[in-house]
């Protein structure tokens, strides 16, 4: 499954070119009704809410030092810092508290984000030109053909801009021609580039970094 901005494009698409209900786009996507609904609202899906951070009740007033060892481990070397599972040992072993592992963790985690010790949070926009990139995969498949069981070839094209899906049944290998005109069709230009994980079944070779169809 794509992200949950993919799926709000297409469940906005879905309902400009076919009319669908909430209820049979809900099925078809395999959502709440809710979420059909948020979609159609906005393509932009809402932000989730925070969970709520519940203290720890079993952890008592030996937050504070857990505190004191987290605070004192900002300026002690990286080897001898203390993680999670050892600030659980040293409750249980030199303070004889009774508490469970996961508890400790969750504290632990949550006062190291406090502190500025725990890992960013990132956010990658994904912004794609018209025209310019598309997602693509192939393979084979046997089908009864005039009563026949046939192979054919399946190629799958998505563009990252609009995200139209595009599929083709050959039983012929498309060649190298095929494939301009093939992005000829989608885009009216032959510069569209692909990114896909093999390129064997359009003709294209490995290169250092990996295989690239030819041409593209």
């Amino acid at each position: 499954m794509g992200s949950r901005v993919e799926q709000f494009e297409q469940i906005r698409r879905d309902r400009d070119r076919e009319g669908l209900s909430i209820r049979v786009l809900a099925q078809r996507h395999g959502v709440h009704r809710r979420a059909v609904r948020q979609a159609l609202a906005s393509s932009v899906p809402p932000v989730k809410r925070a969970a709520v951070q519940r203290s720890a009740a079993r952890l008592g007033g030996y937050r504070g030092l857990i505190d004191e060892w987290l605070v004192a481990d900002l300026e002690a070397p990286r080897k001898q810092r203390h993680t999670a599972k050892r600030v659980w040992r040293r409750l249980v072993d030199e303070h004889g508290l009774e508490v469970a592992e996961w508890t400790v963790r969750d504290h632990v985690r949550r006062r190291r984000r406090e502190l500025g010790q725990g890992p960013a949070e990132v956010f990658v926009p994904q912004i794609h030109a018209s025209g310019q990139t598309a997602e693509v995969d192939w393979g084979e498949a046997d089908v009864d053909l005039a009563g026949a069981r046939t192979p054919v070839h399946l190629f799958f094209m998505r563009s990252c801009f609009s995200g139209t899906r595009s599929r083709w049944r050959r039983r012929w290998r498309p060649s190298r021609r095929s494939w301009r005109a093939i992005r000829r069709r989608l885009t009216g230009s032959t510069a569209c580039s692909a990114r896909s994980a093999t390129t064997t079944w359009l003709g294209g070779q490995a290169g250092p970094q990996g295989p690239s169809p030819r041409g593209v």
